[in-house]
């Protein structure tokens, strides 16, 4: 069974953030435990006596205000952030990253980007489970969206997406404490890592796990970027379908 871990970074209400981004990591049931003992390793570094007391939340890190990162100077906060991300883009695993960035001024009337991107990232899951032939999980940080997301999930799976009728969840999302679960807490760097790329222009921790996203054929599936000018958009999720589709074009003209 394939778990996707999932954060989110941004908030749906601020009006001072251009983006909402829900974004985190999948990986086989038999490597959660590795890349839980390797974070924990990187833990023992900042609190060696209590190592497991470490949550690595990317913006109290970025934040440097409290304990073990108060204190640090901003490049060795940084640098922790993009230790925990070279844990994904090193990995000799076959671990892969999703993400859905919303713009929120491209949002119609109505519309919840919290609940857009969960449908999109469901949608985007089902479909990675349909080719690996596999079953999976959506696991995400405990929050005040939990019921309103458990409620979608089963619509999702009854009533289904705007795509279609999810066939390859093995159950409606499970909801932890990130505190208990360093997964989650890398779920939470990959979601702020978008959200950087995005939100503030700031492509350094997205640079390295952006190798990571779900990818067949040259088409990223893992990320998608919804925007209001996403005809010009060269980030890779908006580029890569570009190109198929040019691709696409000269094949038909060939034949």
């Amino acid at each position: 069974m394939f778990l996707l871990y999932l954060d989110d970074a941004g908030s749906a209400s601020n009006p001072n953030e251009d983006y909402f981004v829900l974004g985190g990591v999948c990986v086989f049931e038999t490597q959660a435990d590795g890349f839980t003992r390797e974070l924990d390793r990187i833990a023992a570094a900042y609190d060696p006596k209590d190592p497991y007391s470490v949550e690595f939340h990317e913006s109290a890190i970025f934040a440097r205000r409290e304990a073990p990162w108060k204190g640090l100077h901003q490049h060795e906060a940084r640098d922790v952030m993009k230790r925990v991300l070279q844990l994904v883009r090193d990995s000799d695993h076959p671990v892969c990253c999703f993400a859905s960035a919303i713009e929120k001024a491209s949002l119609e009337p109505g519309q919840d980007c919290v609940a857009l991107a969960f449908e999109d990232l469901c949608q985007r899951f089902d479909l990675f489970l349909s080719r690996k032939r596999q079953r999976g999980l959506v696991i995400l940080d405990r929050s005040a969206q939990e019921t309103s997301l458990q409620r979608l999930s089963r619509e999702f799976r009854t009533i289904g997406t705007k795509w279609g009728v999810l066939r390859n969840l093995a159950d409606t999302p499970m909801f932890v404490d990130s505190r208990a679960s360093r997964l989650v807490q890398l779920a939470d760097h990959i979601a702020h890592g978008v959200f950087r790329r995005f939100n503030a222009g700031d492509a350094q921790y997205f640079d390295i796990i952006v190798s990571r996203f779900d990818e067949t054929e040259g088409v990223i599936h893992g990320l998608a970027h919804q925007h209001s000018g996403k005809h010009a958009c060269h980030c890779p999720a908006c580029l890569s379908r570009r190109l198929a589709r040019v691709g696409d074009r000269q094949i038909a003209a060939l034949g």
